[in-house]
């Protein structure tokens, strides 16, 4: 707990009353994960699993001084998700249940949710990453991810868009 300063352990107790329901000085462990993202970690579920949350309500509880060494080692973990991830989050946007979202919907959620990104950056993915929208303005989202996390490097991937993106986009440093 070293590790956390003085103003960390007190987001991290506020943060933790919230959670604590009954005054009982415990928070039930199917919550941690969202006690983490409520203190600006992003843990993926394989790591709040990992560092005692439980999928079910109910089954272990949690004090504050077995959360704060959590919360640290969370703070310290930099697994920020995968491919398996990332399905699950824009299956939520798949309202047939079919493997297609809307395109206006992906575009809008890049700009909108985690770290942001430009207008420009997100149009310079779409292009590159995202397969043609049918008729309804559908896209296949599964195929947009596989090209995403294999390592999409940009305009780099098409030289003939090379030169052009090259002027596009912000220098790195």
């Amino acid at each position: 707990m070293s590790d956390l300063s003085k103003n960390e352990v007190e987001r991290a107790s506020f943060a933790f009353s919230i959670y604590d329901f009954d005054g009982s000085g415990k928070v039930d462990a199917f919550n941690l994960g969202d006690i983490l993202r409520a203190l600006n970690s992003n843990p993926t579920l394989a790591t709040i699993e990992k560092l005692g949350g439980t999928k079910k309500k109910g089954e272990k509880m949690l004090s504050l001084e077995e959360f704060l060494p959590i919360y640290s080692q969370c703070k310290k973990d930099k697994d920020q998700g995968c491919y398996e991830d990332f399905l699950e989050c824009l299956k939520l946007y798949d309202k047939n249940e079919n493997g297609l979202m809307l395109g206006a919907e992906l575009t809008h959620t890049l700009l909108a949710l985690g770290e942001k990104l430009e207008d420009s950056e997100v149009a310079e993915i779409t292009k590159d990453c995202m397969d043609p929208e049918d008729d309804d303005g559908m896209i296949p989202y599964a195929s947009f991810l596989k090209k995403m996390v294999a390592g999409w490097q940009g305009s780099q991937a098409k030289p003939a868009a090379a030169p052009a993106a090259a002027e596009a986009a912000p220098a790195e440093g």
